[in-house]
Parts: structure tokens; sequence; C-alpha cells
């Protein structure tokens, strides 16, 4: 749909339009400036379906609106666009979602004077965050309200009660950057091109109120104007120039379900446990969604493994941040909501393998929530609501929706392997009936954190080190045995320091790092401590002795000659793939160096590799992704990213060799996997809740692939039979 919506706006794009047409663009837009010169008047170039804001059906956004437009070509260019955009994928889409004729759709494209915001934003006659009619929500930013819009800031929210006209809550952001007339704005919305036509706002003034009391109040005047007139709650944008307020658009507001009175009414009606509609819950914490479901129960608040006792059956989990420590604590917790943290944080990705609903980034929910409180997670839409609300679970939905164990429905053939991502002894038998090609991502950290429950030094100085490796060992051998013989790639632990630190006796062994997320961990740890990477070496060689589907995988690999080491150190240890042809060596990729030196690599005699695409991602954008602060901009859909994947797979392919990933891309984003598989990546491990979707998508991708081929095939017999014919 992609590719056809492109080749439809590429020939709207390209006809030319009729010079009475162009003429008669240009006459008003030179009657609009008035006596301004036309090079001089900047205009707005909106879009304006037909179809558009029904009762049940919202096209905004949908097509393209331009800002900053300026000159007579420009103009008449950006009216074209604006039609082009009609056939964005996303409006096609959405029109066939809502059951609209492609073709009976039209499009209407007004041109406004720009207004040179001082500030602006977006402004809802109902509280929208729980569809409350008596208040009025205003959200303000400085500079043109296009950054509102798009989210590419965090705007101050200020509510207004209906009733008494009083500013009820404020909620002030800091900003330090805004756009302007002058600056310029962006054709793709995307975060990196608004920024570069941005202008820095004054220090002094980055954390005061956009507006003034005096213009919430006029807004507020308006909005209920408006709301009046329409007959129906709005959504509005506004800009304040010059001390002057201008409303620039009003659609109705197509998410609000019945009225407060209806739905009193049939709450009353319905009997006492029902739940209440969720549009109707108070909203108490907002951060990042990082595990779909919804949970009530009640919270504990902890700060330290060392409380995760604490923590029993059906409770919420509440914390800073989690590690390995906590994960006992999380199978048991029935939510888990963290201050920090973004979706590729550890809480997030356990939590996901677990089937948990999670929450995190709040910034304040150990604040903010009290033990004993009752609250429901939505991990779908990163809310903490108060009170149980969440819906009551049907014998169907408990059985397939939030389970990390259902079996798909039918097994579909790929060609591509797809690769399941665990480290829960407890759930490797259910997850191998699964339509499952094998293991791809085998952690040892809930084996570990669970089972061992002590760092290695402490038994090896103890003499115990023989113990931490039968521990090991008999966790890995229920995943070999549960899969066999497909494959179960083990990936060597990867535990920083400051995870280290929180086994048993860790503080005596483990330095302090500033930033242990680029310290002394994978593959260099080893090469350092032989003496604790032998400990894993003998486990592994202990499983394969009943089990030869067990392999390995070394993390966080930074350079040829550290791998070398480790390397050896494997084959002294008796475990190499020079001493046995049925053990296979793989390495992450997750460094940029590794994506760089490939070849090397390659050369220095390895298997194939596993993409780390959440390291990968961090270290290419330089991002922490266990920071909340900047967890908007970890995205591996980032074109640097996505270069970094392609030469990995590409390269790999060239030299023959198995190339799999096994980070939390191909689980969130679809376009990755099928990026992945185009590329021509030989395997797909996804979290457990990804299985189905992500089979079915390699298969679609598969297909459209082969055909491809089959029509260059037919095309070449053509001309063959036209040259025998000749």
């Amino acid at each position: 749909m992609q590719k056809r919506a492109e080749e439809i706006q590429a020939i709207i794009k390209k006809t030319e339009l009729p010079d009475s047409l162009n003429k008669e663009i240009i006459e008003a837009y030179h009657k609009l400036a008035g006596d301004t010169d036309t090079k001089k008047l900047y205009v707005a170039v909106r879009s304006s379906a037909t179809a558009e804001d029904l009762a049940d059906a919202s096209f905004a956004g949908q097509q393209a609106t331009y800002l900053n437009v300026i000159g007579d070509k420009a103009l008449c260019q950006a009216v074209q666009d604006c039609w082009a955009s009609l056939f964005e994928a996303r409006a096609i889409y959405y029109r066939n979602d809502k059951g609209f004729d492609q073709l009976e759709v039209g499009i209407a494209v007004p041109v406004q004077k720009m207004v040179d915001s001082e500030s602006a934003g977006v402004m809802f006659t109902i509280d929208p965050t729980n569809n409350d009619l008596n208040h009025v929500s205003i959200e303000a930013a400085y500079g043109l309200g296009e950054v509102v819009v798009l989210g590419a800031v965090t705007p101050d929210r200020y509510l207004i009660d209906k009733k008494t006209r009083e500013i009820s809550e404020k909620e002030i952001a800091k900003q330090t950057w805004m756009l302007t007339r002058e600056s310029g704005s962006s054709d793709t919305g995307e975060l990196a091109e608004l920024e570069k036509a941005s202008v820095p706002v004054p220090p002094a003034k980055q954390k005061e109120q956009k507006i003034t009391d005096k213009h919430i109040l006029k807004l507020f005047d308006l909005a209920l104007a408006i709301e009046k007139h329409y007959g129906k709650p709005q959504d509005t944008e506004w800009g304040i120039e010059k001390d002057k307020v201008y409303m620039l658009q009003s659609r109705p507001v197509t998410t609000l379900g019945e009225a407060d009175n209806t739905k009193k009414e049939e709450e009353e009606t319905e009997g006492k446990d029902e739940k209440k509609d969720l549009s109707q819950a108070e909203v108490i914490l907002k951060g990042a969604a990082a595990s779909v479901g919804m949970a009530a129960g009640e919270v504990v608040v902890i700060h330290s493994p060392k409380e995760i006792d604490k923590i029993k059956e059906g409770n919420v989990l509440v914390t800073e941040m989690t590690t390995p420590d906590y994960v006992p604590a999380m199978k048991r917790a029935a939510g888990i909501v963290t201050d920090k943290g973004g979706s590729t944080c550890h809480a997030a990705i356990v939590s996901r393998e677990l089937g948990i609903p999670c929450v995190v980034g709040t910034d304040t929910a150990t604040k903010d929530l009290k033990n004993n409180d009752v609250v429901t997670v939505d991990g779908k839409k990163g809310l903490v609501y108060k009170g149980d609300v969440a819906p009551k679970k049907t014998e169907k939905t408990a059985s397939t929706e939030g389970s990390t164990v259902s079996q798909a429905p039918a097994k579909i053939i790929t060609a591509t392997n797809l690769y399941v991502i665990s480290a829960e002894p407890d759930m490797a038998e259910e997850m191998a009936k699964r339509d499952v090609d094998g293991v791809g991502l085998l952690r040892a950290e809930f084996i570990i954190a669970e089972d061992i429950k002590e760092h290695p030094k402490k038994m090896l100085k103890e003499g115990r080190g023989n113990e931490f490796t039968e521990k090991l060992a008999a966790g890995l051998t229920i995943f070999a045995a549960a899969f066999h013989p497909r494959p179960v790639v083990y990936r060597f632990t990867d535990f920083k320091t400051n995870e280290y630190r929180n086994l048993s006796g860790g503080e005596e062994f483990e330095p302090e790092e500033e930033n242990p997320m680029i310290g002394y961990r994978g593959c260099f740890r080893y090469h350092k401590d032989p003496e604790v990477f032998q400990l894993e070496l003998d486990a592994i060689k202990k499983v394969r002795e009943q089990y030869d589907n067990l392999h390995v995988m070394v993390p966080f690999v930074r350079t040829v000659r550290e791998f070398r080491g480790v390397k050896e150190i494997m084959k002294e240890g008796g475990l190499s793939p020079e001493l046995d042809d049925s053990f296979k060596l793989w390495i992450m990729v997750e460094v940029p160096s590794t994506v760089i030196m490939l070849s090397d690599f390659i050369k220095e005699g390895i298997d194939g590799v596993s993409i780390g695409s959440n390291d990968l991602t961090q270290l290419t954008l330089g991002l922490d992704r266990d920071s909340s602060v900047v967890a908007e901009e970890f995205d591996e859909r980032n074109p640097a990213v996505l270069w970094m994947l392609e030469r990995t797979v590409k390269t790999c392919k060239e030299a023959g060799i198995t190339c799999s990933i096994c980070g939390q891309a191909p689980s969130v984003y679809p376009e990755i996997t099928q990026k992945l598989v185009e590329w021509g990546a030989t395997s797909i491990s996804v979290m457990p809740d990804a299985l189905t979707e992500t089979r079915e998508l390699i298969a679609e991708v598969e297909e459209r692939l082969v055909l491809s081929e089959l029509t260059k095939v037919q095309k070449e017999i053509d001309k063959l039979k036209k040259k025998l014919d000749e």
C-alpha cells in the first residue's frame, strides 16, 4: 500500500496545474497580501478533507499541512502537495477502515496568513484525559503551535472549571527551543528537522508560564463560545500574536463517549460489580507504555532488591527502577510501575517477557503512589488509574490476550527462522509448544537471580564454584531439553557492575562505575576474569553432553583482539567450534565498532551474529536507554540505526553466515522486521507476545519477495521466447 500510495502522489505532484488555476491561486495570494510584499507574506497551506471530523471519524492529521510558505511558486506547489496527500498511505488505510469509498472523498485547501505566534497551542472544551465535560483544557508552548500538535515539546497544561471560571490546575513545563514564522518548519514533522528549524528560548523564560492568566481566561471564553456555536465539545488550535488571540481551527472531539448523566444512569443499571468505563477513570500517573495489558492490585513501594519479599502475588510493584534481583518479585506482581527507564529498560523487557502490564518513566511513582492504594496499570497507554478499573477477563480473553504461552492457531512455514527471546526456565516447556524455531536469546539473569543469588567470585572464594556451574547447567538443561533438536542460543552473562553488586557478596568484588552501561561488561569482562568465565563454560559443556542443540554467543564485543582472547580461553576450557563441529559460536553486534569491523570478526571465525538493537541504538545515537529523560529520542527506526542493521545483515549474507536480531526493535516495529527479511536476515528473535504476528509478517514479506523474483524470471523467459521467435 505504501508503494502504491507513493506512486499515486507522484502522479499528482508531477502533473502541471492548468494556467488558469495557477493564475487564480496567485491572484488570491496577492489579494490576501494587500499592501504587503508577497515576498514577505508567510501563509499556512492546510488540508481539509470533505469527510473530515464526522461524529464517528476524524480525518484530521491524515493529510498534509504546510507552514511558513512564501512566494507564488512555493504556494502553488504546496497546494498541489496537499492534494497529493489525500492519498497518503495512512489516509488510504483510515478511509478503508472507516468504510469510505477511496474516490468519493474530496479535499479543499484553505490558505491562511501565518500568525507569527509568540505562544500557541491546543485547547479542548473538555478535559481529554478523562473526557470530563466540566473543564476546559489548554496546552501552550512558545512559538508556533506545531510543536504542541506533533508532541515535539512538553507544553504547559492549564485546566479551567467551566462553572467557576477558576484556573484549577497548572502544569508548567520547561521549554528550551521553539519555532517561529521566520525560523521555518518541517515538511516531515521529524523532531530532528524541527530542531534544525528552531530558535532557542532565552534561559530566563524556559521555566516560565507560556501565556498569562489573562490569555488563559480569554481562550476559555472563546472555548465556551465555540462549543455553544457547534453544539458539541471541540478540539481547537490557537495562537497569540502581539497580545491578540487567534483561533486557527476547530473540530469536534470524535473520541468522546456518552455524556456524564447517561453514563451514570447506565452504571446504576449495570450492577455494583461492573467496572467503570475508562473514560470516567481518574488518571493519577503517566509514563511510557512498556508492556501491554491492564491489571489492578494493591501498591507496594520498594526501593531495594532486599525488600522484594514484600511483594505478594497480585501486588502492583512500584520502584525507582528494576535490576535482575527484582525478577522473583516481578513474577509475583500483577503490574509494575517505575520512576525511571524507557521502553527498553530492564523493567520493560522483563515485563513483556512475563506478560505483566508495565508503565515506566513516570518520574514520581514512588512518591505519588502509597502502600495499599489500589491502582490499575495500563501498560498499553502508559497510564496508572486510581482504583480497580481493569475490565473483567472472560475465559477467552484470559487464555489468549495476556498470555505468553498460548499456542498459535496454525503453523506457518517461513524460510526466515522465528526465534523466541526467553530467560525463565518455568516457561520453557510451554514456549517450546509455540510455532517457534528455537530460542534466539537465552539470558541467564533469571537463573542467577532466583536459583544462584550469589556473586560467582564469592562462591569461588568459598570453594563453591562447582555449585554455581551445577545450578546454571540445571537451568540451561531445561531449555535445551524442551526445544531439542531446535537450537537454543545462550548469551553469556552480561550483567553490569551495578547489577553484579546486588548479588550476595557482590559489593566486595565489583567496582563502582559512573556509567556501568558502557563499562566493565561482556566480552571484556571474560577476558579480564577468565576464572568466572570458566564456570559458565563448564556449565555449557555439561549440558552439551546430553543436548547438542545448545550454542553460545558473546555479548558486547568491542574489538577483534578482545574477541580473539575470549576464543582462546574457550578453546583452552574445552569449548570451541574447532573441537566440535556441531557447536556454534555467535557474537552480539551491539557496539558500532563491531558493525564497522564485521568482516574482520568473520575472518576471525564466527558462525553467526545476533544484532542487539537496544545497545546498538543507544550507542549509535548516544542515548542512555535506561534514562526516561531522553527516552523520546530512542528509536531503532532512526536512519543511522537502520544503516547499521542493513550493513550487518548484508555483510553476513555475503560471507554466508547466519544473521539474527534479538533486540527490542522487531517486537515493537513490524517495519523493521520487514526490512530485515528483505535484506536477508536468516532469523528474527522476538518477545513471546509478538510471535504470532511476526511469523505472519515474515510470511507476507517472503511471499512478496518470491512473487517479485518470479516476475523477473517471467520477464527473462518472455525475452528469450521473443528471441527464439525472431
